[in-house]
Formats: structure tokens, C-alpha cells, sequence
């Protein structure tokens, strides 16, 4: 059984990490690590030149999926921020809010991927 090449799981993943490195820059910012910040800009760029690659090779039905998945991916994001700051709350002194929000988008896209990945193995059983 052979994949799609692309499909708005991943697309879906892909701006997911975007996020993600978009969520990272502060931090590198504040510490003064310019080499690992223009590292991830690039990576940023991309990973973004890849997401739309794969969404003009979407039909048409599944660039109508491209938008519920984005709403699942916000809620996973706000998750993450949820159990990321209840995490700090009890378990870690204040940290910046570079690190948190960094912290935050990393676990949203961990469980969006997660997510995608289990409703995929419930639909194909």
C-alpha cells in the first residue's frame, strides 16, 4: 500500500512546526544565540516553502480538510499551553515567557501529531 505524497495531515504538521520555530526566535533572541536563530529561520523558511509546495499538489477535496485541521491544530495548541502552564505552575520556578511559549507550541504540535496519528490508526482498523 503506497502513501499520498502529500495529504493535509501534513501540511497541517508542517505549519505546526512553523509554529513552533516561530515560537522559539524570542528565546534565542534573549539569549544572544544569533547562529541558532538564523539557523531556524532558515529552517523556518523551508519547511514553509514546503507546506506550500504540498498544498498546491492538494485536490480539491482535501484542501476543504486543510481548514478543520488547522481549527484541531489551534486547539492543540491552546491544550499545550494549558498543561505547559499548569506543568510550570507546580512543578518549576517562573521561567521566561520566552521558554514558555516555546514550551507551549512544541507540546501543541507533539499532541496535534499525536492526535492525527491515532485517529489514522483507528480509522484504518
Amino acid at each position: 500500500m503506497q502513501r499520498a505524497p502529500t495529504s493535509p495531515e501534513r501540511i497541517s504538521v508542517a505549519l505546526g512546526l512553523c509554529i513552533v520555530m516561530l515560537a522559539t526566535l524570542p528565546r534565542y533572541m534573549a539569549g544572544g544565540h544569533e547562529t541558532r536563530q538564523t539557523l531556524i529561520i532558515f529552517a523556518l523558511a523551508l519547511v514553509a516553502f514546503a507546506a506550500i509546495v504540498q498544498w498546491r499538489l492538494l485536490g480539491v477535496e482535501a484542501r476543504r480538510r486543510l481548514p478543520q485541521l488547522c481549527k484541531r491544530l489551534v486547539v492543540m495548541l491552546l491544550l499545550g499551553m494549558a498543561v505547559m502552564g499548569g506543568w510550570h505552575a507546580l512543578f518549576t520556578d517562573w521561567i521566561s515567557w520566552q521558554v514558555f511559549i516555546s514550551h507551549c507550541a512544541t507540546l501543541g504540535v507533539l499532541l496535534h501529531a499525536i492526535s492525527l496519528w491515532w485517529s489514522g490508526e483507528r480509522q484504518a482498523s
